[in-house]
């Protein structure tokens, strides 16, 4: 999802949708219901996502993307400072891709005995 270093001091919102396959409404509306998610913005009112902010909208994309959680439930999760750090996405993302492999040997192991 996002790359392994992020090099330049701010990104746009168009990169950051990028870096997560999402459509940059989809993080504006993140922004408005959870607070934990404040870029800064320019004169011209346009968001400047730092590396840290990024960091930031990757637990909020994981637990709600990628562990099911509704906006709500996400608020609550990062509210009570239980937020996955950065080494514990990595891992969850190592352990979806595990278990994804793991249904296709499944599948086609399943598939070979017919």
């Amino acid at each position: 999802m996002l790359p392994a270093e992020l090099t330049k001091l701010y990104y746009s919102i168009g990169e950051v949708a990028e870096m997560f396959g999402v459509a940059t409404s989809v993080i504006r509306y993140w922004e408005g219901e959870i607070p934990y998610l404040s870029p800064a913005k320019n004169s011209k009112g346009e968001r400047r996502y730092t590396p840290k902010d990024i960091h930031k909208l990757e637990s909020v994309y994981i637990l709600i993307k990628e562990r099911g959680f509704t906006i709500d439930g996400a608020k609550k999760e990062l509210q009570s400072e239980k937020s996955i750090s950065r080494e514990q996405n990595q891992m969850l993302k190592k352990l979806v891709s595990l278990k994804a492999d793991i249904m296709k040997l499944k599948n086609m192991l399943g598939s070979d005995e017919n």
